[in-house]
């Protein structure tokens, strides 16, 4: 229990994916501006990880290895999380219209979301058990959902600070980014 743990809240702090990894920074920086998108987007990633390392876990090891075809995982991956994408799409689309919308062009982009990919290619690379794999994809769905919700609060602040002209869009956001990412390294070291 206590491993399961330590994966969970490294996945969501330590191991950060978007943070400490630097996986996933488009959707991150582009949808980031809105909390209710950044809600809906880490939410929408979150799902996509627990799915898709739901279904890869047992394809690697059950048909891919025993095969010697472990060199085909990443495009297997890449498969099964763009159906995964696929079918969130379609549910939001009938589900909550306004959320779809939100999301835009980012919410395809799932299906190259790095942080996605990782979460099921790190899983495996770790040699984590079945359970193991499921808590390092919560833990790593939550921690991209925390930081787009802290970085959307920052962005907000951002909006009626002072900037220097120079700064102002791009800049300070890389800037604000930076700061969020210094602020998660707090965290090194106290799960291990």
């Amino acid at each position: 229990m206590k491993t399961m743990m330590v994966i969970l809240l490294s996945a969501m702090l330590t191991d950060n994916f978007v943070l400490a990894k630097f996986m996933g920074i488009c959707p991150f920086l582009g949808v980031s501006k809105k909390l209710d998108s950044a809600t809906g987007m880490g939410l929408a990633v979150t799902f996509v990880m627990l799915c898709a390392t739901l279904v890869t876990y047992p394809i690697h090891h059950f048909i891919l290895v025993p095969n010697d075809l472990a060199y085909f995982d990443t495009v297997v991956f890449i498969l099964v999380i763009a159906l995964f994408v696929q079918l969130v799409e379609t549910m939001l689309k009938k589900c909550i219209p306004s959320l779809y919308r939100a999301l835009g062009v980012y919410l395809p982009l799932i299906t190259t979301n790095c942080a996605v990919l990782g979460v099921t290619v790190l899983s495996i690379d770790n040699d984590y058990t079945f359970a193991e794999s499921m808590v390092n994809a919560l833990g790593g769905g939550l921690g991209f959902l925390i930081a787009l919700v802290i970085f959307s609060g920052v962005r907000k602040k951002l909006e009626y600070a002072d900037i220097p002209e120079t700064f102002r869009g791009v800049p300070a956001t890389l800037i604000a980014a930076s700061i969020v990412s210094v602020s998660f390294m707090g965290f090194s070291g106290l799960f291990s």
